[in-house]
């Protein structure tokens, strides 16, 4: 069967200065300039000095358009950090076939090791925003599927990706010890009640100030489900005394520290 979908237009100043001219006219004359780094499932540009726009690169990212607008401002309320302030929602048009977003700008850089002062103080901070947002009220939030790339769903979700890519790998790896540790993982089950995540805290999503951590960034894979997906910058940003500083303030058990890494290299798009 032929896909009836429109094709995406290339995503660029010229198309982000007519979606605004079109529908956010009061915003028509503010100069538009991409990012530094513009990301992957969403292109992001300065409009103005005050805010972003942000365009879904696909369909399967332009399900998180509307759930950002509508969660964003409760979870807001609730965390230690700064996060992304939605301002208006845009429509479809000009050729570009998805909803999308201009959101307040956040002053920040980008969280490479090198501009943290302290990791382990890092750790610790990161460690309690991702505390307050499993306790924020999960009631009638999104609860893990395709919005999320099904972070947060069972682990099992991805038993059969896990297992074809087990045994593609073949030689390569030590297989009866990579399957064993993963019969494991998936035995070790959310026990307690859906929270909130965010689904992809990584060291792009994270913004420093001075030096440290002040701002977590696109919460298009958030949701409601298992929190072991926000645990899994632990192996692929922290180590050593950071890890530890950053398991010792998660209130996790050990079953779901002991998923994180697995989810980690589980539902990447």
């Amino acid at each position: 069967m032929t896909s009836t979908a429109s094709p995406v237009p290339t995503i660029d100043v010229a198309l982000v200065r007519q979606l605004i001219a079109a529908q956010f006219p009061r915003w028509a004359d503010l100069p538009v300039q991409p990012v530094a780094v513009g990301g992957w499932d969403n292109r992001t540009f300065h409009l103005g000095e005050d805010m972003t726009v942000r365009l879904p690169s696909g369909p399967g990212y332009a399900l998180q358009v509307d759930k950002e607008h509508r969660w964003l401002p409760v979870l807001a309320r609730r965390l230690p950090l700064d996060v992304p302030a939605p301002l208006a929602l845009g429509r479809p048009g000009e050729g570009y076939p998805f909803r999308w977003s201009v959101y307040r700008w956040i002053e920040g850089a980008t969280a490479y090791r090198s501009r943290v002062d302290d990791l382990t103080a890092f750790a610790t901070t990161l460690a309690g925003f991702v505390t307050a947002l499993q306790h924020v009220d999960p009631t009638d939030g999104p609860p893990a599927g395709p919005h999320s790339a099904f972070r947060g769903a069972p682990l099992a979700t991805y038993d059969g990706e896990t297992r074809r890519a087990i045994v593609k790998l073949g030689d390569r790896i030590p297989t009866d010890a990579v399957t064993a540790i993963w019969e494991t993982a998936l035995r070790a089950t959310w026990s307690g009640p859906p929270v909130w995540f965010h689904g992809d805290i990584a060291f792009g999503n994270l913004l420093v100030r001075d030096g440290r951590l002040a701002a977590v960034i696109d919460f298009g894979c958030c949701g409601v489900g298992d929190p072991a997906c926000d645990v899994v910058i632990a192996w692929t940003f922290l180590s050593g005394a950071s890890r530890t500083a950053f398991r010792a303030a998660l209130d996790l058990d050990a079953a779901t520290w002991a998923r994180g890494p697995r989810v980690g290299r589980c539902g990447r798009r």
